[in-house]
């Protein structure tokens, strides 16, 4: 099952890393904070990316076009290109990974309609570039399968500035994209399941948000369900967050490395 990443935003919360790369880019442990993301997924055996990119997007393309340079040993016999050998050091075989460019400034429904073309099934996965968490994804998807409903969200229960989440059961009966005050509930912590209908909800217009509408209107109708995840998730948001990802990593307390 494919699995798009929207990786398009400005991150101007953490300008002190996106001055210079795309939020998904900042690393943590040495590797872009995407690169943890994916890893989550290839562990339950998806490994098929669809990457929507926009802000400082040439970036994650030379990351990922270069990836075999960078990530595994080489010899080289200058004056012979010939002789090029490589030796295999990373475990990232498999990982299919579509770049697309979705724009500078066009807003999440924008872009994740941009890449339906790249959407092969009826049902697909969608996460943020800057959150990671120790979720099952396979449970998440024998969730929604069960429901039969068009999105499922992850619910997790941190106070943030986040969409809030009014449940009846697991069923989701409001969407509050940032409200004013939390109230405690469930908020939004992104990895979406969506049915391919979701499409019909979005346009390629610059201004077509996710949260703000589509999203909004599915819970409306009675089709967004929430997976509950009571375990860690964090974003990156800031610089404080940054660090503290950081710093979790570098003493081997990194919940998110479920492989």
């Amino acid at each position: 099952m494919q699995t798009v990443i929207l990786c398009g935003g400005l991150g101007t919360r953490l300008r002190e890393e996106t001055e210079f790369r795309p939020k998904p880019m900042v690393p943590v442990g040495g590797y872009p904070i995407i690169w943890h993301i994916m890893k989550t997924y290839a562990h339950y055996g998806h490994t098929d990316f669809v990457l929507a990119l926009g802000y400082k997007g040439e970036m994650i393309k030379d990351y990922f076009v270069n990836y075999e340079w960078m990530n595994n040993d080489i010899t080289l016999e200058l004056g012979k290109p010939e002789s090029l050998e490589m030796h295999k050091r990373h475990s990232e075989t498999g990982w299919k990974v579509t770049l697309a460019n979705t724009g500078a400034e066009n807003l999440k429904g924008s872009r994740l309609k941009q890449v339906e073309k790249y959407i092969k099934g009826d049902t697909f996965m969608m996460t943020y570039g800057d959150g990671v968490a120790d979720i099952d994804i396979n449970a998440l998807l024998d969730f929604h399968n069960a429901h039969g409903k068009l999105v499922t969200l992850t619910g997790i229960n941190p106070a943030s500035q986040f969409g809030e989440l009014k449940l009846e059961g697991d069923r989701v009966t409001s969407f509050l994209e940032k409200p004013k005050h939390n109230t405690g509930g469930l908020v939004s912590g992104g990895y979406f399941v969506f049915n391919r209908k979701i499409f019909d909800y979005l346009t390629e217009d610059e201004d077509c948000d996710l949260e703000f509408g589509a999203i909004e209107k599915i819970a409306s109708e009675g089709e967004l369900m929430a997976y509950r995840h009571t375990k860690f998730w964090s974003c990156m948001d800031t610089i404080r967050d940054t660090e503290r990802l950081n710093n979790l990593w570098d003493t081997n307390k990194a919940e998110w490395k479920v492989w």
